[in-house]
C-alpha cells in the first residue's frame, strides 16, 4: 500500500442500522475516493474499513459523526490499521 494512504477500522454506535447507513457511508467513501467495506454488525453497531488520504479519511470521520437522516450517532471510534495492500473499491459487507 502507498506510503501516502492511511487506513482505519471504524466502529459506529447508536442508532446507526435500518436507516441506511452503509448505503450511505459507501456514498459518501466513494464522493471522497475512499477504497474499504462497511457493514452492520450482531451487537447494532456498524463497522468500515476506510483507506485514503489524511484529508479523506478525516473527512470520512467526521461525516461518520453526522451519519444520514433518521440516525443518531452515540461514538464513533476509530483505530489505525496496517494493511499489505489497498482494498479495491468500497463495497457493503454482509453481517459477521
Amino acid at each position: 500500500m502507498s506510503p501516502d494512504l492511511l487506513a482505519f477500522h471504524v466502529r459506529i454506535t447508536g442508532k446507526v442500522q435500518g436507516v441506511s447507513y452503509r448505503a450511505w457511508t459507501r456514498d459518501k467513501a466513494l464522493q471522497l475516493g475512499l477504497t474499504g467495506w462497511v457493514r452492520n454488525e450482531g451487537d447494532g453497531s456498524v463497522s468500515a474499513l476506510i483507506v485514503g488520504t489524511s484529508t479523506s479519511t478525516a473527512a470520512m470521520l467526521e461525516h461518520f459523526c453526522d451519519g444520514p437522516a433518521g440516525s443518531h450517532v452515540s461514538a464513533v471510534e476509530p483505530q489505525t490499521v496496517i494493511l499489505d495492500r489497498e482494498p479495491d473499491g468500497f463495497v457493503i459487507e454482509h453481517k459477521r
